[in-house]
């Protein structure tokens, strides 16, 4: 029990991160009907301008370690540098295409992720770079019965668990959320009430790439070698999360992320790594002959 228990907390911290990067595909899915392929690499973009953000600004030390106020300043910086890049992407990218066939879309989606990985090749390096580590991020906070949490554990909890409560009051309690929603339901019928539905995109994806860009800078504090390719893995793995949630559902990517994590920690840590891709897919593939929406999605009915 006390194995399992330890390896609950840490597919929690790493479900934590899929549900953040999720919600980028779950947000722009439900207003656009877009599968946004170039997510991941916006992902990997903020960890990139987390660890320039640490040496332009001398918050990390020679040791490469940094305190928690200077943490917290480089996944602020590192969010909104992923916001502008999300904003850049939606206007240059599929805006001009808003009115053309879906795979036409898709097709740029597909490409623009490859310009990211290719693009940050040549501006970050193909090589490997470390990131900056949290000073005492590796000690144990919590040691409960043998199942220890690590600062490290705690702090990227409570950064996800607080950007999830803070995306669900923007949905649910802001006018701007309701306009999301609004604009989701029915564009169309939305722009004929007054919301400005190019606004309303541009926030999903300011949004979006956001926790993004907040979701690479935890996971560079777990695994502190990042590269330009970084996105691919957790890019998928954030897609199969919203997918088996239910796709276009706030509520659902949170917890297809959550249950992601923590089901290829349980195989990992239980049986063969070599087979927790294999595993996952397997238990998505079940989900979705039982519930095709996904375990929280809503079917769409389309009116004649």
């Amino acid at each position: 029990m006390q194995e399992f228990f330890q390896q609950i907390v840490n597919g929690l911290a790493l479900g934590g991160i899929y549900a953040l990067i999720a919600l980028g595909y779950t947000m722009v899915y439900g207003v656009l009907r877009l599968i946004n392929f170039a997510h991941g690499d916006v992902y990997m973009f903020g960890a990139f301008a987390g660890l320039y953000a640490s040496r332009w600004l001398r918050i990390a030390d020679e040791r490469l370690q940094m305190t928690a106020g200077g943490m917290l300043a480089v996944i602020a910086i590192s969010m909104a540098a992923c916001a502008v890049l999300g904003v850049l992407i939606e206007r240059a990218a599929y805006r001009p295409l808003r009115n053309a066939p879906r795979l036409t879309a898709l097709i740029t989606a597909i490409g623009v992720s490859f310009l990211l990985e290719n693009g940050g090749q040549l501006v970050f390096g193909a090589s490997p770079q470390v990131f900056p580590q949290l000073a005492g991020a590796d000690r144990s906070l919590i040691n409960v019965a043998g199942v220890v949490v690590s600062g490290q554990d705690v702090i990227i909890l409570s950064v996800c668990v607080l950007l999830l409560l803070t995306l669900e009051f923007i949905v649910k309690r802001t006018k701007a959320g309701k306009a999301m929603r609004a604009v989701a339901q029915d564009r169309e019928t939305a722009s004929l009430m007054g919301i400005n539905v190019d606004n309303i995109i541009s926030l999903t994806f300011v949004i979006g790439s956001a926790f993004a860009g907040a979701a690479g800078v935890l996971v560079a504090m777990r695994d502190p070698s990042i590269d330009p390719l970084m996105g691919l893995l957790p890019g998928i793995w954030a897609f199969v999360a919203a997918v088996l949630g239910g796709i276009g559902s706030v509520p659902g990517a949170m917890l297809g992320g959550f249950l992601i994590g923590i089901a290829k920690v349980m195989v990992i840590g239980y049986w063969r790594s070599t087979l927790a891709d294999a595993i996952v897919f397997g238990l998505l593939i079940l989900v979705l002959l039982v519930r095709p929406t996904g375990l929280l999605g809503r079917g769409m009915v389309e009116k004649a």
